[in-house]
């Protein structure tokens, strides 16, 4: 999937039309996935306007809105009639309502009617099986996260880190200063979550282990987990917490990623550790806003905003892991690219030109590495150990700058 930031302000949604190619490949459809609240709608209504302002002919169906679902409750053949006939441009909030819509959008495209389709779907598993069906050359996925640090501060110059640390990047928050509001409105999507997207995928009697085993994850964020102890705490089998797992993931809630190795002899090789979607999301299941600097979980939220970073720039030939070995060396992340790996270690307090000893452990073992960086508080300055260039970085100039060369 590609990635796309910037969701809710004008250009970004100027930039997603015009890299859709809207008039040299019109017979595509282009899908907006992820969780509730992260601004799929909003970034409709832009790429609305903006073909609407092409001079293009546009309509917008809302399906959360009980009447226009109502008049889609027809034949399949009738609802692609409307589709198809309703202009050059079509856009669709929440598609995944309507049943065998992606057979619909394929007998559309088949008809060879000039049509490009987009449409947007929350983060629920029914989405998945509507991806499945093959449009293959004619439909293109982009993932929306929150918002980044750098994203808010360029429209919100007096948002600071310590309030992206602790409220997050959901677009709903950057409407209020009140910390009060933010934490109703976190409260709100984790309720929403629970209530609209897992309510269906889970058993009634087990919602509170999997409310639970939510809190477990936000507690042991950035430690490697395991299933098995997961499961004593809940009170649900491994095969059961598996399963939920792969639920937080299909619902862009929660990533697993897992450790690095070259079958080395003392690396880990089957361990994972997991993050939740966004800090205030997190900070939330805690029920914990107070200020970082005074948190012990201070050194987990830096990782975790260096991570979720990472996870949103991710293009199709890269993934992230992380390296730890038996006997205590470890590095925050590897970055692969073309399986190439990039270690990136954080660090709250560092002195200048000073390395990690779990980073040297990894240059050691792993010689024709030639880059790798240190995300700090402070410090911004280029060092080399070896054959290595070593990048460091203040956690904003991270946030507005880093690409992968």
């Amino acid at each position: 999937m590609l990635s796309i930031q910037n969701l809710t302000y004008l250009q970004s949604g100027i930039t997603l039309f015009q890299q859709s190619n809207l008039q040299i490949y019109p017979n595509q459809r282009i899908g907006l996935v992820g969780h509730n609240g992260s601004g799929k709608t909003t970034l409709l209504r832009i790429l609305e306007n903006y073909a609407k302002q092409k001079g293009l002919k546009a309509a917008f169906f809302d399906l959360e809105q009980p009447q226009i679902l109502a008049d889609f409750n027809r034949p399949d053949k009738e609802i692609a009639q409307i589709i198809s006939g309703a202009g050059e441009v079509i856009f669709i909030d929440e598609f995944q309502y309507v049943r065998n819509i992606s057979k619909i959008f394929k007998a559309i495209f088949d008809s060879k009617k000039k049509i490009k389709i987009i449409c947007s779907g929350s983060s629920s598993l029914e989405i998945h099986k509507h991806l499945k069906e093959s449009l293959a050359g004619r439909r293109f996925l982009y993932r929306i996260y929150p918002l980044e640090y750098s994203e808010i501060r360029n429209s919100y110059p007096d948002f600071t880190f310590e309030d992206y640390l602790r409220f997050g990047g959901m677009p709903g928050l950057t409407h209020t200063d009140a910390k009060e509001r933010k934490q109703q409105i976190l409260n709100e999507l984790v309720g929403s979550y629970i209530l609209k997207d897992i309510k269906s995928l889970v058993k009634e009697e087990n919602i509170r282990a999997f409310n639970h085993l939510l809190y477990l994850l936000a507690q042991n964020q950035g430690s490697t987990i395991s299933v098995h102890s997961l499961s004593a705490e809940v009170g649900l089998s491994s095969k059961a917490i598996n399963r939920y797992l792969d639920i937080l993931e299909q619902t862009y809630v929660n990533y697993r990623i897992y450790s690095y190795s070259k079958n080395l002899g003392n690396e880990l090789k089957k361990s994972c550790k997991t993050y939740l979607y966004d800090l205030g999301v997190r900070n939330m299941l805690l029920k914990d806003f107070s200020a970082i600097a005074s948190r012990p979980d201070k050194g987990v939220i830096l990782e975790s905003f260096v991570f979720l970073k990472l996870q949103a720039m991710l293009a199709p030939n890269m993934e992230i892991k992380f390296w730890r070995t038996k006997d205590g060396g470890e590095v925050d992340f590897i970055l692969l690219k073309d399986r190439i790996p990039i270690p990136i270690e954080v660090k709250s307090k560092i002195i200048s030109s000073e390395i990690p000893s779990g980073l040297k452990r990894f240059l050691a073992r792993y010689p024709d590495v030639k880059l790798a960086y240190i995300i700090n508080e402070e410090i911004e300055q280029d060092i080399s150990y070896g054959d290595c260039r070593i990048h460091l970085a203040t956690f904003e100039k991270f946030s507005e700058d880093f690409q992968i060369e």
